[in-house]
C-alpha cells in the first residue's frame, strides 16, 4: 500500500480492556428466567463482564474495584441487552432508513438483532459499521438465502439483488435438484453470514440435503415454519436450528398438499384457537426434543405495517392471524419450546422505541407467558437462535458488557421496559436522553 489511513472515526467503539467501570447496587434480571437479585455489581472491563456478584462480596475485593470508575445503580433494574431474532434491514436498501432504526434499536435495549436475509451487499456494511462502532446500533447476525426457482419472481428478491439477477447471487440463490451443494454453502458462507435461511418452494428432501450441507461446513440453518412444499413436519425432521412464523405451522394440518409459497392453502383458525390441537402438540414435543428455537414473530399481525391501511378485509384477517398466533404462542410456551421474540417489522419513522417493545408486551399480554420467561426469551433464547449464546443473552462474567438499566420493574408491568435509563452496549454507555432531540417527549 502506498499509504496508510485511519479510516472513519469510531465513536461509538468499545472501550479498550483495562477500562474498568463498577457498577453497584442493581437488582439484576439475568436473563436466565430466575428470580431477580437485589444488591448486585457488575463489573466491566473494556467490552466483557468480569465479575457478577453480591455488592457485599466486591466490596471486599480490592482487585475487582480498585481504580475503577463506579456507577450507583440503587434503585435501578438490570435486564441483558434484547435481541430482536427478526429484522431485515436492507429490502429494499435505504442506508439512512436503516441507521435510524439501528440507532433506535441500541437506544431502546436492543443491542443483537438477527437480520432474516436482506442485500447482505449493505447488512455486512452496516453489521461492520456497528461492530467497529462507526455508527451506534446493535450487532448484526444475518443470513444468506435460499429458495425454489419459482420464488425469485417475487419482487423483494428483485429488490434485493439490484444490479445482478435475483437467484443468482451469493446471498439470495436458486436451488433445484442439480445445484452443487457444497459450493452453494460455500457461496453463502462467503457473504460471512452465519447462517443459511431456507425460504420458500422446495421440497422436504432438497430442505433436508441444504441443512446437513451447511451444518458439514460449520453454519446454522434457519427455516421458514413451513417452506411449501416442504411441512412443518419435514422443515423438523430437516433438523434445522430454528424455524419463524408460529401462523405457518398449522399447515401440518393442510386438508390438500402443500404446492408453493404463493398458494397457502386456506386455514381453519377455530380448530387451533382454544391452543390445544394435538398436531400442533406433537410438533412441539418435537421442537422441544431437538431443541428447535422458535421464532413466532407473534405481534407482526397487529403491527401498523399490517393494518396500517387495510380493507376491511384485511384487517379482519389480521386479527384472526393475531388470535391464531396468541393461541399457539401459548400452547409452545406450555410445551416447553424455546422461544425467541423476532419481530419481521419495525415501528414508524417518528415512533419512540423499537418494535421488540411491542413484542414482549404481546407475549405478556395476549399469549400469558411470565414477564421473566418473555425476557428470558428475548435474551438468552434470542442468543440461542443465532449461535451466540457463548457471548451474549445474558449477565454473567466472561460475556459481553451488553445490558439495560430500567428505572422500573419489567417484572411487575412489560410496559416498564420504557423506563430505561442507559443501554450498555460492548461496555459502551449510551444514555436515553442523548436519543431525543431535547424538547421532544416520549410516549
Amino acid at each position: 500500500m502506498g499509504h496508510e489511513v485511519l479510516g472513519a472515526p469510531t465513536p461509538f467503539a468499545a472501550p479498550a480492556p483495562g477500562t474498568v467501570t463498577v457498577y453497584r447496587g442493581a437488582t439484576l434480571i439475568d436473563g436466565t428466567g430466575g428470580p431477580a437479585r437485589p444488591g448486585t455489581t457488575i463489573v466491566v472491563d473494556g467490552a466483557e463482564i468480569r465479575a457478577v456478584a453480591p455488592d457485599a462480596e466486591l466490596d471486599q475485593d480490592a482487585d475487582a474495584l480498585g481504580g475503577a470508575r463506579v456507577v450507583d445503580l440503587g434503585g435501578r433494574f438490570v435486564i441483558p441487552g434484547l435481541i430482536d431474532s427478526h429484522q431485515h434491514l436492507a429490502t429494499p436498501p435505504d442506508r439512512a432508513a436503516a441507521e435510524a432504526v439501528l440507532r433506535r434499536q441500541v437506544y431502546g435495549g436492543v443491542t443483537a438483532i438477527r437480520d432474516m436475509a436482506d442485500d447482505l451487499r449493505q447488512v455486512g456494511d452496516l453489521a461492520r459499521a456497528t461492530r467497529v462502532g462507526e455508527i451506534p446500533g446493535p450487532d448484526i447476525r444475518y443470513a444468506a438465502l435460499m429458495a425454489g426457482p419459482s420464488f425469485f419472481d417475487d419482487p423483494r428478491t428483485w429488490q434485493v439483488s439490484q444490479g445482478e439477477t435475483p437467484g443468482e447471487v451469493p446471498w439470495m440463490q436458486a436451488v433445484t435438484d442439480d445445484t452443487d451443494l457444497p459450493l452453494a454453502v460455500a457461496r453463502a458462507r462467503g457473504t460471512h453470514a452465519q447462517a443459511i435461511k431456507i425460504y420458500a418452494n422446495l421440497p422436504g428432501r432438497t430442505v433436508a440435503a441444504i441443512t446437513a450441507e451447511a451444518h458439514r461446513q460449520g453454519i446454522d440453518v434457519w427455516a421458514h415454519a413451513a417452506v411449501f412444499p416442504a411441512s412443518p413436519g419435514e422443515v423438523l425432521a430437516a433438523g434445522v436450528d430454528a424455524v419463524s412464523h408460529i401462523t405457518l405451522l398449522v399447515h401440518e394440518a393442510a386438508e390438500r398438499e402443500l404446492t408453493s409459497y404463493q398458494d397457502k392453502p386456506p386455514v381453519d383458525h377455530a380448530r387451533f384457537a382454544a391452543g390445544d390441537d394435538p398436531l400442533m402438540e406433537s410438533l412441539f414435543a418435537e421442537m422441544r426434543r431437538r431443541g428447535t428455537v422458535l421464532d413466532a414473530t407473534a405481534s407482526m399481525w397487529t403491527s401498523d405495517e399490517v393494518i396500517g391501511a387495510g380493507t376491511p378485509e384485511d384487517l379482519a384477517r389480521a386479527a384472526a392471524n393475531a388470535e391464531l398466533a396468541a393461541a399457539l404462542t401459548a400452547q409452545a410456551y406450555r410445551a416447553g419450546v424455546t422461544l425467541s421474540t423476532g419481530t419481521d417489522y419495525e415501528t414508524g419513522p417518528g415512533h419512540p422505541y423499537p418494535s421488540l417493545h411491542e413484542e414482549m408486551a404481546f407475549l405478556v399480554r395476549r399469549c400469558g407467558i411470565p414477564a421473566a420467561q418473555v425476557i428470558r426469551s428475548a435474551t438468552l433464547a434470542g442468543a440461542v437462535s443465532m449461535g451466540a449464546e457463548d457471548v451474549m443473552g445474558t449477565v454473567e462474567s466472561g460475556k459481553l458488557a451488553n445490558f439495560v438499566v430500567l428505572e422500573r420493574d419489567p417484572l411487575e408491568d412489560m410496559a416498564n421496559l420504557r423506563s430505561i435509563e442507559f443501554v450498555v452496549k460492548r461496555g459502551l454507555r449510551h444514555d436515553r436522553a442523548d436519543y431525543l432531540p431535547k424538547g421532544q417527549g416520549e410516549r
